[in-house]
């Protein structure tokens, strides 16, 4: 009922219109009743001359027939009229003569009131549409905005100083702000990346100078691989904190790709950690036409994949599908591991949140997979879904906009995950177990 409601409801435009008309149909009114009032009042107080004078009793027939009104039979000379019933024959004349003007104003009236209240709907119908019209401007404007992340545009209302240029250089204003953030951001992000890029390099260096050294005990070349590897999860953390912060403010390329060799590159890259996890791949490419940056479409794919392996049991699978439908290409990754309860699944694409106490296993990532996953995708366009496969394990979907057109405009519901394998497209897909 309530979906109805709000389908139904009308427009500001809608309701405007029927503002104007409405005020203007009651004004409309109130003057056609007074004009009535005016008028009955004014037949009342200046009937005519059409009363017996009893001054002149001589004179009585005569008026009769010249001022009777139109319809009134002649008397007959043979039986003179009486004075009573010539007073009666022009009281009802004089009665009916006023009915018949008001009834006539209001007829009239009423449907000049209607005629005018037509072309008053229609009028208002322009003028409400005038009047929003800066409105609309600025609907378009920060649509344009929320669509290409461009801050440079602004609305530049010249109209008079009213609300809505009020309105409209408050909007500048806003634009104008979160593009001077904006760019201090990106400059930090920039200034960021050199900087701690660069003193986790030199500790490189550093240390496998140290342990190529002729002289390093076995202690020392088994303390540098350990800071190695620190050091490498230290600049694999970097690496994700830089790629959320710039991907969240990016302007996605269009590029032609296809998510179908995204998912295959990817795959051909993650197989022997794939191998050494025992964990086999199933994958299922079918076409995916979309367009996008590369670089960051292959950050998106081998997130998913990289969290899929990572977080699996030893042995397990991992299902990979790729697939164009209903105007969206799809990428699909299942994975077996630990039951994932429903309440969390949006808290995992929250930067640093990881199911349970895996957070002090940092072996398996810094926790920003798949929160870089849903930023890249939401620049460009797309959206990402999680849902717990049945029998342990994630199913994670994410679906950018398709290069092929199609008339759903809409992402369509996730999949289910039957048998541990994912559900599959209406295209041709390419199947393969690695």
């Amino acid at each position: 009922m309530k979906n109805l409601a709000e389908r139904v409801r009308p427009t500001i435009r809608m309701r405007l219109t029927l503002l104007y008309t409405g005020l203007f149909l009651g004004a409309g009114i109130v003057l056609l009743g007074l004009t009535y009032l005016l008028v009955q009042n004014n037949l009342t107080q200046h009937p005519g001359s059409m009363e017996v004078s009893s001054s002149v009793p001589g004179q009585a027939e005569d008026r009769v027939f010249t001022q009777a009104p139109a319809g009134v039979a002649a008397p007959d000379s043979a039986k003179p009229i009486t004075k009573g019933q010539l007073q009666g024959v022009l009281v009802k004349a004089k009665r009916d003569y006023k009915n018949d003007t008001l009834n006539a104003l209001l007829t009239q009236g009423g449907i000049a009131l209607g005629l005018v209240g037509a072309a008053g709907l229609g009028f208002g119908w322009l003028l409400a549409d005038r009047a929003l019209r800066p409105v609309h401007q600025i609907t378009e404007t920060a649509g344009r905005v929320a669509r290409s992340h461009d801050l440079t545009e602004r609305i530049g209302y010249e109209g008079p100083r009213d609300d809505v240029k009020e309105l409209a250089d408050a909007f500048d204003t806003m634009l104008g702000r979160l593009a001077r953030a904006f760019d201090g951001q990106r400059r930090f992000v920039a200034n960021a990346s050199h900087e701690l890029r660069t003193p986790l390099a030199i500790n490189r260096t550093l240390v496998d100078v140290a342990v190529r050294r002729p002289d390093a005990t076995d202690d020392v070349k088994r303390l540098g691989e350990s800071l190695l590897v620190v050091n490498t999860r230290h600049e694999r953390l970097i690496d994700g904190l830089l790629t959320l912060a710039g991907t969240e403010n990016t302007v996605a390329g269009t590029d032609p790709l296809d998510l179908a060799d995204v998912a295959g590159h990817v795959l051909q890259q993650a197989a022997a950690e794939a191998r050494g996890r025992g964990v086999t791949a199933d994958r299922r490419l079918g076409p995916a036409p979309t367009s996008g940056d590369p670089v960051l479409v292959e950050r998106l794919v081998q997130n998913l994949v990289e969290n899929a392996i990572r977080h699996n049991r030893d042995g397990g699978g991992l299902w990979v599908s790729t697939r164009g439908r209903d105007g969206w290409a799809e990428v699909q990754v299942a994975n077996t591991g630990p039951a994932v309860p429903g309440y969390e699944i949006e808290t995992i694409f929250e930067p640093f949140r990881r199911l349970g106490n895996d957070r002090v296993r940092s072996d398996r990532g810094s926790g920003l997979g798949l929160s870089i996953v849903r930023a890249i995708a939401g620049a460009h366009g797309g959206t990402v879904t999680a849902e717990p496969r049945p029998g342990g394990g994630l199913v994670v979907t994410a679906r950018l906009p398709s290069r092929v057109p199609a008339p759903l405009s809409a992402p369509p519901g996730g999949r289910p995950v039957h048998g541990g394998r994912p559900a599959r497209g209406d295209e041709a897909v390419t199947h393969s177990r690695e």
